[in-house]
């Protein structure tokens, strides 16, 4: 993603990254992140053990020295200093940066990490060719009907929501012991309750509310756009009214860009109504498509620093010029 402070983001081109090669990158990070999630707890990247209280982090056990402590090893003021050092000012660094990110560039983690939104884009393609829509609550677009890919979008659902499941469990407790008891059906009575509560919740929100969870449920995509929409020069994606006319014969139908976008945005609104907006490039990549074909320029760019601030200011002009009552009204 190539974007400098104070000029729009390039268009497609031999001297920039082409939307189509911009979208094979994103789904390569997406891919290694879901298989990062997934690997984490059996590799003792990340997980926290409930069983002994202790945390593990990249393969090692992170201690506070809480312990030591307790034993007569450490002082006070030398466990006041580890968890100052090994837990407070990691958590606001990690916090302060994430939050820096989202604040420059808008929902990044979730449109190009989150194993979450990858299983978004998975099932709506799948959906899309069960019938024809892109949610369940959408109104089906054309005729296409095909029972195979109604139950591949059933079972891609079931089978990622218990996956997600027992990842979630050995998140909590050693990974070996779940997935042990798993294949050995010796699981105890909790651990199966757990899963199956797990399972069937994991699965309806899969199954009937994913878009929903992401746009209002998720606190960590909310906190992300809280943090963009405080910055007026913040990455934005933005619709050219000039170039609005050659919207009309959008191909292939009027309105690519909205159908494209995952998160069933309307991707030419303005900048308070695209919250949820995770900066994926599906609208622009299905915009400069379009446009292509007919031989126009897109009407969709990405923008950032000052022309980002330009098209803020803008947008806030035209929504006060909308809230002025017409001459003579008073």
């Amino acid at each position: 993603m190539r974007c400098s402070a104070n000029e729009a983001v390039p268009s497609p081109g031999p001297a920039s990254l082409t939307h189509e090669t911009l979208q094979r990158r994103r789904r390569a990070l997406q891919a290694g992140f879901f298989l990062l999630f997934l690997l984490a707890p059996a590799l003792d990247l990340l997980r926290f053990d409930l069983m002994d209280a202790q945390l593990w982090f990249l393969g090692q056990r992170w201690s506070l020295g809480i312990d030591a402590f307790r034993a007569g090893q450490l002082s006070s003021t030398e466990v006041a200093l580890s968890i100052l050092f090994k837990a407070i000012v990691p958590a606001l660094l990690l916090v302060g940066g994430f939050l820096f990110v989202a604040w420059r560039y808008g929902r990044l983690y979730c449109g190009w990490l989150c194993p979450h939104f990858s299983l978004v884009e998975l099932l709506n393609e799948q959906l899309w060719r069960a019938a024809g829509r892109r949610s369940l609550w959408e109104v089906p677009s054309g005729s296409q009907r095909s029972r195979r890919h109604a139950l591949l979008f059933v079972a891609t659902a079931l089978g990622f929501g218990f996956l997600w499941s027992i990842t979630l469990l050995t998140y909590l407790l050693p990974p070996r012991e779940i997935w042990g008891g798993l294949f050995s059906a010796s699981l105890s009575a909790n651990q199966a309750r757990f899963l199956f509560i797990a399972w069937a919740l994991f699965s309806a929100e899969l199954l009937l509310a994913r878009h929903l969870f992401c746009r209002f449920g998720c606190a960590v995509g909310f906190f992300q756009s809280l943090a963009w929409m405080a910055n007026p020069r913040a990455l934005v994606v933005s619709f050219s009214r000039e170039r609005a006319p050659s919207c009309k014969g959008c191909e292939p139908h009027a309105d690519a860009c909205e159908d494209a976008c995952p998160m069933r945005l309307q991707p030419r609104r303005i900048k308070r109504l695209m919250f949820s907006c995770v900066q994926c490039g599906r609208c622009l990549q299905a915009c400069d498509h379009s446009h292509t074909q007919r031989g126009s320029a897109p009407s969709l760019e990405w923008r950032v620093g000052v022309d980002a601030l330009r098209e803020t200011l803008r947008q806030a002009r035209q929504d006060a010029g909308r809230d002025q009552p017409p001459a003579g009204s008073r």
